[in-house]
């Protein structure tokens, strides 16, 4: 299991390092494919992966991506108010077909996967992006990884016992701080390519140290909803890591956050 869940791991950050290095239309278009994918693991737990609400959340989460490519659409609450509606055209005009929960579910999958998702390309984009975009995992997998070492060694005091048995207190602080000690050796690593400061590389650091915290509850968010359906993992797409929201858990928390600490506190 460990040797599989390596190899997944390397082939899943070569393949991040490619995407996003290369940027544009090309992030954006895997970006949609990652929500579509994660979409429908969700879906699945509901039971509408393929059913008419299932697809107009598809729909939706596609035309809110061309939308940041395009520009066709001033105001993104229309495309809220049209998917809703829609929604209860379904859910109307096929009654009884379909429960509130499973309607509720597209509604929630559209924002909860895509368009939080959305913001790794959007942190991209940014003129800094090429740069800022890694602390959305730095913050995320590093955290992830910083909490689980920590947590081996000395973690005693349960965080969320009912939701994650394993994970601890002290883990939790752990990895607060690798995730802004990896942001500050990253900070100097390429501190004359970004053309930064160290007060600009503290800073970051504690931009990476509030999307550790958030990364977290992203984390915690898609346990919970698996332990109330009763499933272990959301797919098996990764090998040795489950489905695409299994690994991108906390990534799908993280995103947003980088993309509008970094809009209002980095200036590089």
């Amino acid at each position: 299991m460990f040797k599989t869940r390596l190899i997944s791991g390397i082939v899943l950050v070569a393949a991040a390092l490619a995407l996003i290095i290369t940027g544009n239309d090309v992030l954006l278009a895997a970006t949609l494919l990652l929500s579509w994918i994660g979409m429908f693991e969700l879906y699945r737990v509901f039971g509408i992966e393929k059913a008419a609400p299932g697809i107009l959340g598809y729909a939706a989460a596609a035309v809110y991506d061309l939308n940041l490519r395009f520009q066709f659409m001033d105001d993104m609450m229309m495309l809220a108010l049209f998917l809703l509606i829609g929604l209860m055209f379904v859910y109307v005009f096929t009654y009884p077909n379909y429960r509130t929960e499973q309607l509720l579910a597209a509604f929630f999958g559209v924002f909860y996967v895509a368009v939080m998702l959305s913001y790794i390309y959007q942190t991209r984009m940014l003129p800094a992006g090429a740069y800022i975009v890694w602390l959305i995992f730095l913050c995320s997998w590093g955290c992830d990884t910083c909490a689980y070492c920590v947590g081996v060694l000395i973690g005693k005091h349960k965080m969320a016992p009912k939701l994650s048995p394993k994970k601890s207190v002290e883990g939790a602080v752990g990895g607060v701080l690798g995730a802004a000690l990896l942001t500050v050796i990253y900070g100097f690593i390429f501190q004359n390519a970004m053309g930064v400061t160290a007060s600009h590389i503290a800073v970051l650091a504690a931009i990476s140290a509030v999307g550790a915290l958030v990364s977290m509850v992203g984390d915690l968010t898609a346990s919970a909803i698996k332990r109330n359906y009763g499933i272990k993992d959301y797919g098996t797409l990764i090998p040795g890591h489950g489905g695409i929201l299994d690994r991108f858990d906390s990534v799908i928390f993280t995103a947003p956050m980088i993309y509008f600490l970094a809009v209002h506190f980095v200036v590089l």
